[in-house]
């Protein structure tokens, strides 16, 4: 089996050919997706902060010049909602949102949230033991950063159960070619969301409170586009990585039950536990960049108009920068994944994921004794963004 990102087999296992890869065509053209795919960690690294890539190349070029053909009509909405946030934008409009932005991502208001995570995590959790288990991630992986950035953005309580679907359905359109129905699919739940923001942004500039979408609705330099895509990134990016982590990461360490035991015994290796299961089951698989000036990776000449494929989860096990990479060790002191990106798209909310992950975590090992698997969870069928349907466990308290 080669690399093919539609297959259920190497969708739950990609290392193997990952390795293969690095092996043996660290660069190589993947023509189902038109993508060159870039599997070692140096290199992967590296084009992520080279401004010759980027997120976009709409500020340089149209897409005719970049022998692309336009989005379809039905997709006009989607792609004003995303293109307004700023992973899809370069600078100078990237420089200035996520200036904006970072102002409530400084590491003291980060940390000033530990409290209400924990809280928020411990009372999950609490919930989940003393029903004797079900499906973590439905139960505990996906309300706690829902919660949280639901929280920050001031989404009223009645209306939360809206974001998880609205997310889940955006996000579907980042897969490779996605089908029509998950296009239309996406382009109809961004639709909403951001009928959705408009309106909850009117209201709080009128009466603001204190939460993000007040804060962001009184800063005059921002357009309400902006507005509507930083949101709808924030709840994309500010979630979807953190339940995939904690449901790989589980499933991770019931397949390694020796590492499990260490942590149970040893707490104190709970941050370096939650890096390595970043690392070693990399929730976000695929990362894509376009060539805005030629460039050369190992002698392989990739023209201007190109778009590449990094593969962080190829980068992640590169033996060439981690010992004995396919090994998971939940104490590995010397861990430079590339999980949160890197360069100027570095993600923002990374303090705030190693929190929620380390106080679900912590949770969890604290009030469940004994954690057994129900039955072996099947992958989501998405590649790009890698997660489990489900984790289902018997708890004893």
């Amino acid at each position: 089996m080669g690399f093919d990102p539609w297959n259920p087999e190497f969708v739950a296992y990609p290392y193997r050919v990952y390795d293969e890869l690095r092996r043996t065509a660290p660069v190589c053209f993947f023509e189902p997706t038109g993508q060159w795919l870039i599997s070692r960690h140096a290199d992967v690294n590296t084009l992520l902060r080279d401004r010759r890539l980027g997120r976009s190349y709409l500020h340089v070029a149209t897409h005719e010049e970049f022998g692309r053909s336009a989005e379809p009509e039905f997709q006009e909405l989607f792609w004003r909602v995303i293109r307004a946030g700023m992973l899809d934008v370069e600078p100078p409009v990237h420089t200035r949102l996520r200036r904006l932005v970072s102002r409530a991502f400084t590491p003291r208001m980060v940390e000033s949230l530990r409290p209400r995570v924990r809280a928020i995590a411990e009372g999950l959790v609490a919930a989940f033991v003393e029903k004797g288990g079900g499906d973590l991630i439905a139960e505990v992986a996906e309300p706690l950063p829902v919660t949280v950035i639901a929280e920050m953005l001031g989404i009223p309580d009645q209306d939360r159960h809206l974001l998880r679907p609205w997310s889940a359905d955006i996000c579907g359109m980042y897969e490779l070619n996605p089908s029509p129905e998950a296009q239309h699919t996406a382009v109809r739940a961004a639709e909403e969301f951001a009928a959705y923001l408009r309106t909850l942004a009117a209201e709080r500039r009128g009466a603001p409170g204190d939460d993000l979408i007040s804060a962001l609705a009184q800063i005059d330099e921002l357009t309400e586009d902006e507005l509507v895509g930083t949101c709808v990134l924030l709840l994309n990016a500010g979630h979807e990585a953190t339940v995939n982590v904690t449901g790989n990461g589980w499933w991770s360490l019931f397949r390694n039950p020796a590492e499990l035991a260490r942590l149970r015994d040893d707490r104190s290796l709970l941050p370096t536990a939650v890096e390595e299961l970043m690392r070693w089951d990399t929730p976000l698989q695929m990362f894509e960049r376009w060539v805005l000036e030629d460039i050369e990776v190992h002698g392989v000449r990739i023209p201007r108009g190109s778009e590449v494929a990094l593969l962080f989860g190829s980068a992640n096990r590169d033996p060439a920068v981690f010992d004995d990479p396919d090994r998971l060790d939940v104490g590995r002191a010397d861990n430079p994944h590339i999980s949160f990106g890197a360069g100027i798209h570095f993600c923002l909310g990374a303090p705030l994921a190693r929190i929620e992950l380390m106080e679900s975590f912590g949770a969890l090992l604290d009030r469940a004794a004994e954690l057994e698997l129900r039955r072996e969870p099947v992958w989501k069928p998405g590649y790009i963004i890698r997660g489990l349907h489900s984790l289902e466990l018997n708890v004893a308290g």
